[in-house]
């Protein structure tokens, strides 16, 4: 087998599951001739990359810790389907019979005789107390303790002869390596005259990443590098405990078996990222500490290395192949040389920055897979103290440890069979992570939920669609808030001085037909200011009353303070789906200004209080009528940027118009719920890029594109460059001040996300995913 990937992650499972592929059990399990048959047809088969024996050759070693599917059934699929993304191709040619034994052949080289339910001396509660006093500086237990040496909480699967063997003698190999592998400690002399000691993380040509004796990770260029010893010996010191406390080390050691979520969001995980660097992100425009980069949503990078003088000569630097089942829409996070980034629903990588090396990966299979599932894509992550946090489709919220991606804890938010789904990058905030959901086109009750960060306890949620008893549930018809949508699929902003969450909201369900839900239906459309120590509304600001087109409003709230009218103003703007571009005072939510972004006909003006005046002829009918602007909006939600310095608002546009339809349509849990149609009509659509006032709202200059987007966006940098994607696979570098092209490059992949910029050791790189890669470009 070519490069066999067959790796598995701990388990998670805390409910009971539906049946599925994955989860079939092994016929031939434990069966003395089906080891014997499968070790037959490993040997002519896999042996070649993984090694006789599984010990790992060209391909990774078997008789360890798998990542890539901890069940027997994953395993049957990974041999028979492959691996998406690696050399392991798939063998659809072996029988059924073949499969399962080879699987049972697998996990017999996993197998530890005598392991299960032996009996050892010694006092387990002593045990744990000598561990954390011994060798919990290195090793984790259930999060527990350091992570330099290898996780200890599935120990107990080892006999307790090997594990005492290893504490006796820390040259002792308990898990045999791969092949050509080797159990050493590193001292790395630097060019600078430092030194350091520790062991081999990973590295390649170019790059060492080394995790220290003192549970430091380092990256270190090779050019800095002066020298490399390489003793052939552990790390691991030999610990200074008579024979009775072995004994209760080692049956501390044995009682552990397998990962426990329960005991591992209750682990304290000091360091990190901190709130307070968050909020002061301005100070480090080398890092990205958010899905927009920072707190305001001005997705906007104060780097300037790369200017409108250089920006021709850019480069890649390095890809990373993150291959899936959809293209990649995710803005990496970076924190101090690593980027965190979502890829493929489920999974999550943190790569050094500087050269796309991974440093781990994260990969979960989907508990619950509605069958009328969409938009199978993950927007990114969040990060608060060495935690990463990120939702799933089948809307539960995970959180990993982020010097190891190993998980720490899930919380299901809702019910994926209803429809909920999760898609968009957490929000962390001091001590909580907000979290929306998705959902809207399936007759779902929005809402935006607060979890605690250390335990994944949920503290709060507000409804968005509101209920009996709730401000605004007159205005919606008899029970129809029930299923009224009012999704939260966008990250927000948040204001720390105000201490105050803005998070913009989705259509109403059904999307089409609002005489089923006459009323406004709040809070669909709309953008609500939030308590976040709470979940209590401050107040909030509908743009698109009872809406009819699908026009969500999950577009970028971006926060930024500047005179208007004569005095200074706390202000926010936001370019809406429904063709209009916002300014409001985002103390209290006042509307002080609209512009068109593009046509639009069915709006014709704004009252004193800025509520918008439908014009005749502008909802949807069951004969169909024609509105500007379309479904897809004037523009969604991808990134647009704001530039202080200018004052200048950068959003891409799409001008067009649609025919939209009521359609009759019974609401059935779990299934889109349009309640109606959209069509297009023989108008050309019209995609730009554009800069406007942020103030004035005067359009400053317009760069044609070629093919609209709902997801590629903008990037201004001080430097003076705006960043762009297109949907055709373009990156553009435009002169912000005149939107002139300075530079592009073809990608050779679908762009569905937006750029962002960040730096490592001085130097500016410029990030963005077309297809299935993330790409990072730089100067020569």
């Amino acid at each position: 087998m070519a490069r066999m990937r067959l790796t598995f992650l701990l388990p998670l499972t805390l409910l009971a599951q539906e049946h599925s592929p994955e989860r079939e059990r092994n016929p031939f399990a434990n069966q003395t001739a089906a080891i014997a048959a499968g070790k037959k047809i490993y040997d002519q088969t896999c042996q070649a990359c993984h090694g006789g024996n599984g010990r790992g050759n060209s391909g990774p070693a078997l008789n360890g810790t798998l990542t890539r599917g901890n069940l027997d059934g994953e395993i049957f699929l990974n041999i028979r389907n492959g691996l998406r993304g690696t050399q392991m191709p798939g063998f659809p040619g072996l029988k059924t019979d073949q499969l399962w034994q080879l699987v049972t052949y697998v996990r017999s080289l996993n197998a530890a005789p005598a392991a299960s339910g032996e009996a050892v001396a010694g006092n387990a509660r002593n045990g744990e107390a000598l561990f954390g006093k011994h060798c919990a500086a290195c090793h984790e237990i259930n999060a527990a303790g350091g992570v330099t040496g290898p996780e200890l909480s599935n120990a107990g699967r080892h006999p307790a002869a090997k594990l005492r063997e290893k504490i006796v003698n820390p040259a002792a190999i308990v898990t045999p390596p791969r092949r050509g592998a080797r159990i050493s400690t590193l001292t790395v002399r630097l060019r600078d005259g430092r030194m350091l000691r520790g062991v081999r993380r990973a590295e390649d040509t170019f790059t060492l990443h080394l995790a220290d004796d003192k549970g430091q990770f380092h990256i270190l260029a090779k050019t800095t590098i002066a020298n490399v010893d390489e003793a052939g010996v552990s790390m691991m010191p030999k610990a200074a405990l008579n024979a009775g406390e072995i004994d209760d080390v080692v049956a501390y050691l044995k009682a552990q078996n397998g990962r426990d979520l329960a005991k591992t969001a209750a682990a304290r995980i000091e360091g990190g990222l901190t709130h307070q660097r968050m909020v002061h992100s301005a100070r480090e425009p080398q890092n990205w500490f958010s899905y927009w980069g920072s707190y305001d949503g001005k997705h906007y990078s104060a780097l300037d290395q790369i200017n409108t003088r250089n920006a021709g000569a850019l480069q890649v630097q390095w890809a990373a192949q993150l291959p899936g089942d959809a293209i990649l829409q995710s803005t990496p996070v970076v924190v101090d040389g690593v980027m965190y980034t979502a890829g493929p629903p489920g999974e999550v990588f943190a790569l050094d920055a500087r050269t796309g090396l991974e440093i781990w990966r994260y990969q979960r299979k989907q508990k619950t897979i509605n069958p009328y599932e969409s938009n199978r894509f993950n927007r990114g992550v969040a990060v608060l103290g060495n935690r990463v946090f990120f939702g799933t489709l089948d809307a539960w919220v995970i959180a990993l440890d982020a010097r190891t991606g190993r998980p720490l804890w899930e919380t299901q938010m809702a019910d994926t069979m209803q429809g909920y789904a999760i898609t968009a990058a957490p929000l962390a905030i001091r001590d909580k992570i907000i979290v929306g959901m998705g959902g809207g086109e399936y007759g779902v009750r929005g809402f935006l939920d607060a979890y605690d960060a250390a335990s994944g306890k949920r503290l709060w949620r507000f409804h968005t669609t509101a209920g009996p008893g709730e401000f605004g549930n007159d205005t919606w018809s008899g029970d129809s808030w029930a299923r009224g949508g009012a999704a939260t699929w966008l990250t927000g902003s948040y204001d720390a001085e105000s201490d105050t969450v803005y998070w913009t909201t989705g259509n109403p369900g059904p999307d089409m037909n609002n005489r089923i839900r006459q009323g406004d239906n709040l809070f669909s459309c709309s953008v609500v200011a939030l308590d976040p120590n709470t979940g209590k509304r401050k107040w909030h600001y509908q743009f698109t009353p009872n809406d009819s087109h699908d026009w969500d409003s999950n577009e970028d709230v971006i926060l930024f303070d500047r005179e208007y009218e004569g005095r200074p103003r706390k202000l926010m703007i936001h370019g809406d789906r429904n063709g209009f571009l916002y300014l409001l005072d985002r103390t209290n939510g006042t509307f002080l200004k609209a512009w068109p972004l593009v046509k639009q006909t069915w709006n014709a003006g704004f009252d004193e209080k800025g509520r918008p005046m439908w014009a005749p002829n502008s909802q949807a009918t069951p004969e169909g009528q024609v509105v500007f602007p379309s479904l897809g909006g004037a523009t969604n939600w991808q990134s647009p940027s704001y530039d202080a310095e200018t004052n200048t608002f950068f959003v891409v546009t799409n001008e067009a118009g649609q025919r939209y339809f009521i359609d009759e349509q019974k609401y059935e849990p779990g299934k889109a719920y349009w309640g109606g149609r959209a069509q297009g009509i023989d108008v050309p659509a019209i995609p730009a890029i554009k800069a406007f006032d942020a103030t004035s709202g005067q359009l400053k200059w317009r760069f044609p594109i070629s093919a609209g987007s709902l997801a590629a966006g903008v990037l201004a940098t001080k430097g003076g460059v705006l960043f762009a994607g297109t949907r055709e696979g373009n990156l553009l570098a435009l002169d912000s001040k005149t939107g002139a092209l300075l530079w592009k490059m073809q990608t050779g992949g679908t762009i569905a996300s937006s750029p962002m910029s960040y730096a490592v050791d001085g130097k500016q790189f410029v990030a963005i995913s077309a297809g299935g890669v993330l790409y990072s470009l730089a100067l020569p």
